[in-house]
């Protein structure tokens, strides 16, 4: 038969995953002679062989990829065969556009953490044990090709035994870039005041002492630092509340195991596998009878946030340790965690008693994940460690876009070819470190892909620092930019999330997004793809006694719409009971005169007032605290729905609340309980938006935002509209809050666009 010569480009998670080695195991069982390298858009592949055996080579190729390689496309080219008589791994090529996958970082694989605790093992306790299926990727990594000279481990020399693994293709750390040992590789250090602590058994043991007396202590784990005590001391909890300003947002514990997490929550077999993957999130899960844990964790809550060990240095530490930890951002309120050692001792040293840190460089800040289960499949809430910044692929090849983002949960994403690489969270834009951090990833990403966007992507809103930056880099770069409304955003993210260009009803649920009509839209309903949306319904407005300030007190909410509704504004009031009379007087002033008093669809702002009428949240000291406080009131048992109206205008439809709150205010008034209360707002809630979509009749409807992070909502919501016959989209692999939103800018930007060249 004629032998041919194949050259394959792979494009995908392909490098850092042992994807060469494989693909040289492969190459020599079929008998292929030829080479593999990594290159900057994957890995690429020439083979002389016949056609047959080329092509059961790429059948094996899809079918045995090693665990957390994931291949998204093969392009394969023929030409006369090369004469090769064997096969090799070349060093990387660094040239061409740049477009490889950067793999995230991974938790420690199973036979590393065997390693770390062998006593017979040469790795035996050692904290930065790793290999090509898990460790350190995207915070490392300091430019494409990844190889180890353009990682954070550039500076430490392997020694014999790790450089003899290193080499070896049938190693599982054949270019494992971080490996290391002891002898070799990073090393901690205990740092407490005056005590300095570097041998490695010690640093761990006085890290584990200090946090089983009740302090605090500062770890610098795989992407920054993170905080930590014990989970079940009340005191230690307190006092990291009070150091953190966090009276009540829940913290994330961190567990040694699956049995001690099923002591905390629980634990069924999928979210056993969502703990245990590589990506490691925070899994936000139902706390367990008799937690063992202090209820200072997550107060007044039904869930706990777990994860488990990510790297071998937590599996040691908590091997330490009698019970779980809280683990938590190593920032404080608003600021991006720290990765220097300097740094970290410098803004955390008033919070934390102790640091255990280490000397291998951090390249980027990258935080937890967070996902939750909803649906009996695994949901991000929090895209960072383990995903970013794994692309979302699209069908068509994209202009080079830059989307800047929301101003809350902020995420960034540049456009490569067909990719949309999506950044680790960065969070809110509300401090000065907040917003360097967010200069930092635009200016990293860029110069790792080397983009020069096409255009620029970005909040409707004016006033948010992601829409400054953009037009400012737009104006000085003079770079086209498109400004892409909030909730079109949203819905076109759930369609990219669930890859389709079709259009679909977006109802968009949120606290906050700038209306093309100048008002604050939040409880949308819209009609359309990438392309164009039309605004075919929205809740009925009501106004924000004090704008902003209403998002910290759901009493103003209570306040605007009780006004919209003729009610009378006095501290006897359901929902205004923590108002003096004069301060009642004032807002009810505010609200006729409408004075700082803006409209608003929000149907955040809906959920904040329905939370201080049911007497469950009047002043919130996080984003969707009464929210959470009627997600976590709720009845589990169904109970008949407030009645939602939905009106006909001249323009879009209107799902009018008022009978609802008018019927929860006859419950308040005759002593219902705030679980049944609870239960029928939320069914309420689910009642008016299947009214509306059988109206619109459109059969795809995409659940988007904020509020989609409720369970109850998106659970029953999605359950009786497939009962109805509609088609449910839910977001899966970005979150359906503002950390979705630079995607559907990307999305949104590059459809406009491709139209207007279409049209030119």
């Amino acid at each position: 038969m004629t032998t041919r010569r194949a050259a394959i480009e792979i494009h995908g998670a392909v490098q850092g995953v042992g994807f060469r080695p494989f693909v040289y195991r492969l190459a020599t069982d079929l008998g292929l002679p030829g080479w593999v390298l990594n290159d900057a858009n994957g890995v690429y592949i020439e083979l002389d062989g016949t056609l047959d055996t080329i092509q059961v080579f790429m059948t094996r190729l899809r079918d045995e990829l090693p665990a957390v390689a994931v291949i998204d496309s093969v392009d394969v080219d023929w030409h006369p065969a090369a004469g090769f008589t064997e096969f090799t791994i070349r060093h990387s090529d660094a040239g061409g556009a740049k477009t490889a996958v950067i793999l995230p970082d991974l938790a420690t694989c199973d036979d590393c953490a065997t390693e770390v605790f062998d006593t017979t093992d040469r790795r035996h306790t050692y904290p930065f044990t790793n290999c090509t299926n898990c460790g350190p990727r995207f915070s490392i990594i300091e430019e494409l090709p990844y190889d180890r000279p353009n990682t954070t481990m550039s500076g430490f020399a392997m020694c014999h035994e790790c450089a003899g693994e290193y080499a070896d293709p049938t190693d599982r750390r054949f270019h494992a870039q971080p490996n290391a040992c002891a002898s070799c590789g990073p090393s901690v250090t205990w740092r407490a005041g005056e005590v300095v602590i570097t041998e490695p058994g010690e640093a761990l043991s006085a890290a584990a002492t200090a946090i089983q007396a009740g302090e605090t202590v500062a770890l610098k784990g795989i992407g920054g630092y993170q905080l930590l005590v014990d989970a079940r001391n009340d005191v230690a909890i307190r006092s990291l509340r009070e150091a953190k300003e966090r009276p009540d947002k829940p913290f994330a514990v961190m567990v040694s195991d699956l049995a001690q997490a099923a002591a905390c929550v629980e634990v069924d077999e999928t979210a056993a596998n969502l703990l245990s993957s590589a990506p490691s999130p925070i899994v936000i899960l139902p706390k367990a009878l008799d937690a063992d844990l202090s209820p200072l964790v997550a107060p007044d809550n039904a869930t706990i946030g777990v994860m488990l060990p990510t790297t071998p240095l937590h599996h040691l530490l908590l091997a330490e340790l009698t019970g779980p930890v809280v683990a938590t951002s190593g920032n404080l309120t608003d600021e991006p965690i720290a990765i220097d050692t300097d740094d970290a001792m410098g803004r955390l040293g008033s919070i934390a008693s102790g640091f255990l840190s280490h000397n291998r460089p951090i390249g980027r800040h990258v935080d937890d994940s967070v996902a939750w289960i909803v649906e009996g499949s695994s949901r991000l809430l929090r895209r960072a460690r383990g995903y970013a910044p794994m692309p979302v692929t699209v069908a068509d090849e994209l202009p080079t876009v830059l989307a800047t983002g929301a101003h809350l949960k902020n995420t960034i994403a540049v456009s490569v070819g067909r990719n949309v690489f999506i950044s680790q969270h960065i969070g809110d834009l509300e401090t000065d470190e907040a917003h360097q951090a967010f200069t930092d990833v635009i200016a990293d990403l860029s110069r790792m892909y080397e983009i020069e966007p096409d255009v620029i992507a970005h909040d409707l809103h004016p006033d948010y620092l992601s829409t400054r930056f953009a037009l400012s880099t737009a104006a000085y770069d003079d770079i086209p930019k498109i400004a892409v409304q909030h909730h079109h955003a949203h819905l076109a993210s759930c369609l990219a999330d669930n890859a389709t260009n079709e259009p679909a009803l977006g109802v968009t649920w949120d606290g906050t997004g700038y209306g093309p009509d100048g008002t604050i839209w939040g409880g949308e309903f819209l009609l359309g793809d990438a392309h164009s949306f039309r605004r075919v319904a929205h809740l009925r407005p009501f106004r924000l006694p004090g704008g902003e300030a209403a998002v910290r007190e759901p009493r103003r909410s209570a306040a605007g719409i009780l006004a919209e509704l003729g009610i009378a504004l006095t501290p006897t009031t359901p929902g205004l009971e923590s108002f003096s009379e004069d301060d009642a007087a004032v807002l009810e002033s505010m609200l006729a005169k409408e004075i700082n008093s803006p409209t608003t669809t929000s149907a955040g702002r809906l959920f904040d007032a329905a939370a201080a009428i049911a007497g469950l949240a009047s002043v919130s000291s996080f984003e969707g605290h009464g929210a959470m406080a009627l997600e976590y009131t709720a009845s589990n048992a169904l109970s008949p729905p407030y009645p939602m109206e939905v009106r006909r205008s001249e323009g879009p439809l209107v799902l009018d609340w008022e009978p609802m709150i008018r019927a929860m205010l006859v419950d308040v008034g005759a002593g219902v309980d705030e679980a049944t209360i609870s239960r029928r707002f939320h069914e309420g809630l689910v009642q008016g938006i299947i009214a509306v979509a059988r109206l619109v009749g459109h059969h795809r409807i995409a659940l988007t935002g904020g509020c989609f992070q409720n369970r109850i909502l998106t659970e029953r919501t999605a359950r009786e509209l497939r009962l109805d016959g509609f088609e449910v989209l839910l977001h899966s692999r970005v979150p359906p809050n503002d950390g979705g939103i630079s995607l559907g800018q990307v999305v949104v930007a590059a459809a406009t666009t491709s139209q207007a060249t279409a049209d030119a």
